[in-house]
């Protein structure tokens, strides 16, 4: 079933709700006023009958003057009956017969000097004694119900038109209202067959639920376009990096099964090109699979772990495979939450990227402040623009010095997304040497 038609048909479901109660309070009102009105009626016109009974001087009985039929009348009548309940006079008869009041009325009557009520056969009696009897009033009730039926009529009648009424209101106003709704769905269905996140809806100048659904929308839809466009650059960036050593691999690859007989040193070239190009294929790879772990919501399971002893074991076996570097080390003893060979990713990504632009040294220094602990890995080469210094983070961006280079710029990518999984973060700056230094702050442990 449309929301239009649930709105809808929920406002005329109130509305009804609403009438029926309604109706029901005049009804019991009505219905309370109309016996009400038919009691006062009786009473006093049995005691207008007393007052003339009590004046009289003869009260034999005698035959009425043309009674009335009670199978068809609804007048009030009215009848006189001695101490012991014979029929002195009536106004009226039912099948050829003066109504006898019930048994109950004969009984109350003398105990109440007021007069008594009591219904009985489809009329309503009032008796009332008097010094030489008693005298009863009566009428069908018929009448109270004749005029109920009138007011359930009324209320039908209108409640119909009011119901209907309700019913086009209700549909109008649920319309109105799902109309932003409508655009929102028609906007997205567009965007997802155009993909064009570029498309914004335009926000209302009023605060209401439509505003901040039309602002909620543009937002998402702007961080879809980020989200769509970073990803058509990554893509576009990786088939770029991929191209190059597969073009490599392929030509030298040809070049020994397919070309002239070549000298021995030669081949060995287009052999070690060869090798060189796939590990750098096979590390571009591995990358972008950590980046996709990433992307696909990839958490690290941390547990103590002494980043004090991680630092100094991977600085001696980066200064082991570069003896040509001189690396000046500073450490002091700190214990993190973390994933052990995440960490030793991360700083072997730090010493990476800082080998590959210092000139002679590298400096690697551990300090605990407060309750962090700060890891900084710097170089003495030409340093960080400061205007790159945020987007050296972004996937395969590189600055314009770095683009000879064997970089494909997913190393600091990767590097802040595991410094993210330790709760830390990490930034650029500059070094002690002069050149660049990246700092990563990582949340000590607690202490017991």
């Amino acid at each position: 079933m449309p929301l239009r038609l649930r709105l809808a048909l929920f406002g005329v479901a109130v509305v009804a709700l609403t009438l029926l109660l309604f109706g029901s309070l005049l009804y019991a009102l009505v219905a309370r006023s109309v016996n009400t009105n038919q009691d006062d009626a009786l009473r006093t016109r049995a005691h207008e009958a007393v007052a003339t009974l009590t004046s009289a001087q003869d009260l034999t009985p005698r035959s009425p003057i043309a009674p009335a039929d009670l199978r068809s009348s609804t007048d009030v009548f009215v009848e006189v009956f001695d101490p012991s309940w014979t029929v002195i006079y009536t106004t009226a008869q039912m099948n050829g017969a003066p109504p006898m009041p019930s048994a109950r009325l004969q009984l109350g009557a003398p105990e109440r000097a007021g007069g008594a009520f009591d219904t009985d056969r489809g009329f309503r009696y009032f008796g009332l004694p008097f010094a030489r009897g008693y005298v009863v009033t009566g009428q069908s009730t018929r009448v109270p119900q004749s005029n109920l039926s009138g007011i359930v009529g009324f209320l039908v009648i209108s409640g119909v038109p009011t119901l209907l009424a309700a019913l086009a209101a209700s549909w109008l106003v649920a319309g109105r209202a799902l109309r932003p709704l409508k655009s929102v769905a028609g906007a997205a269905e567009d965007v997802g067959r155009t993909r064009d996140f570029g498309r914004r809806l335009p926000v209302p100048r009023s605060r209401d639920e439509v505003a901040v659904l039309a602002a909620s929308f543009n937002g998402m839809l702007s961080r879809l376009q980020e989200a769509y466009e970073s990803q058509r650059r990554f893509v576009t960036d990786a088939s770029h990096e991929l191209r190059t050593p597969l073009a490599t691999i392929q030509g030298n690859a040809g070049l020994l099964a397919h070309g002239p007989p070549i000298a021995e040193p030669v081949r060995r070239a287009a052999a070690t090109d060869i090798v060189e190009e796939s590990e750098r294929m096979s590390r571009l790879v591995e990358r972008l699979l950590t980046l996709a772990r990433a992307d696909s919501g990839l958490r690290l399971e941390l547990a103590p772990v002494d980043l004090r002893a991680v630092v100094l074991d991977v600085t001696r076996q980066a200064a082991a495979v570069h003896p040509e570097r001189i690396f000046d080390v500073h450490v002091v003893d700190a214990g993190v939450d973390a994933d052990e060979d995440a960490l030793r990713q991360l700083l072997w990504i730090l010493l990476d990227n800082a080998l590959r632009y210092s000139r002679s040294k590298i400096s690697v220094d551990l300090e605990v402040d407060s309750a962090w602990a700060r890891l900084m890995v710097g170089d003495d080469g030409p340093g960080i623009a400061i205007d790159e210094r945020d987007r050296i983070f972004q996937r395969f961006y590189r600055t314009d010095a770095s683009r000879a280079g064997q970089g494909a710029g997913l190393g600091l990518s990767i590097a802040r997304w595991i410094t993210e999984q330790h709760r830390g973060r990490i930034i650029a700056g500059q070094g002690k040497a002069g050149g660049a230094g990246l700092y990563v702050d990582l949340p000590l442990l607690r202490r017991s």
